[in-house]
């Protein structure tokens, strides 16, 4: 089997318009990005979160909306950095919005994007511009590029289920070497409901002083949060609303979607997504499944669907390593995947 390494950058899904002058405020361009939309400058990712006053992102936003466009835009120069002209680039969406996005994003990626940025950020130079050049552009539902990075990366073969835990989005499918089972498919709630759970249980007993909806999923993430200047933990807390996100929306759709015939032909679970690398979550998996199926959390969960994207651009321009691009615009986090290219 050929041998492939994968680069993988990524930047938090937020992003706020600001037209201060900031310079030298971090040390390169993934943690320094300020970059144009008609006209107006956005901070995005990292300096979003130590610049910007509330930054956001829509959840699940549709690709003419403002929020994947600077996202987008972010992603691509990134990608440029790294490769170069031309690219070929493959996205994905969940389910849910896959086959009402799909058309519209394929014709937003293909040809010339015109990428202007601040480099004052992180340097001693100024505003810059570049042209991207996309010159194919494919589009994939999640979870089925998830599969494909574990099947590429020869962590799985055969039939398997593979299971995608999202901020937005919580998807699953079985997966053949032949493609998916479609009618086994489900796509619902993502881990959005639990940060929601945890934060209604927190206005019980503090003020939350405004904070967005960014700083509470990283305070989940980070298992506490300081409030009133004092460090609160949540570590039972998160436990608690995992467990109740688990038994009121996963393990339905689960039970919905896969039958006795499904179980017949693969005793074998992925666990992918930012989901998977909660302990108290994929206990659950572990608890429901114990004598039926056995439960993998891969090493590069958090980056599988955009790794599954970039073996995607790979195989459809032909096996140029030096062009394929694979771009995970997710809710919580963006991740920008390439090869690495020996000079």
């Amino acid at each position: 089997m050929t041998e492939y390494i994968l680069e993988v950058e990524q930047i938090p899904s937020v992003y706020e318009s600001n037209n201060i002058d900031l310079r030298f405020v971090s040390k390169d361009l993934v943690n320094g990005l300020k970059i144009m939309n008609n006209g107006t400058p956005y901070i995005v990712g990292n300096l979003a979160l130590s610049e910007g006053v509330s930054p956001h992102k829509n959840i699940n936003g549709a690709p003419d909306e403002l929020d994947y466009k600077v996202l987008l835009k972010s992603g691509l120069l990134l990608g440029f950095h790294k490769i170069g002209n031309p690219i070929t680039l493959t996205t994905g969406f969940p389910f849910s919005t896959y086959q009402l996005y799909k058309e519209p994003a394929r014709e937003m990626l293909v040809g010339e994007h015109i990428l202007e940025f601040d480099t004052s950020t992180f340097s001693n130079g100024g505003k810059k511009r570049v042209v991207t050049e996309v010159d194919k552009a494919y589009i994939m539902p999640e979870a089925v590029s998830c599969a494909l990075a574990l099947r590429k990366q020869g962590v799985a073969k055969g039939n398997f289920f593979m299971v995608s835990l999202g901020y937005g989005t919580f998807e699953a499918i079985l997966s053949t070497e032949g493609g998916l089972v479609q009618r086994s498919s489900v796509s619902t709630f993502g881990l959005r409901y639990a940060v929601k759970l945890l934060e209604a249980e927190l206005t019980k007993t503090y003020y939350l002083d405004l904070k967005n909806e960014h700083q509470l999923d990283t305070a989940f993430r980070n298992s506490f949060i300081f409030l009133n200047r004092k460090r609160v933990d949540l570590s039972d807390l998160k436990r608690k609303v995992l467990r109740q996100y688990y038994e009121d929306v996963v393990s339905p759709a689960l039970r919905k979607a896969f039958d006795d015939n499904d179980f017949e032909k693969s005793n074998t679970m992925f666990l992918a997504g930012g989901g998977a690398l909660y302990n108290d979550l994929s206990e659950c998996f572990q608890e429901e499944f114990i004598d039926i199926l056995d439960v993998n959390v891969p090493e590069d969960a958090a980056h599988l669907a955009a790794k599954g994207y970039c073996f995607n651009s790979l195989i459809s321009n032909g096996g140029d390593r030096g062009r394929a691009m694979g771009l995970d615009i997710g809710n919580s986090t963006t991740v920008i995947c390439t090869f690495k290219v020996e000079v």
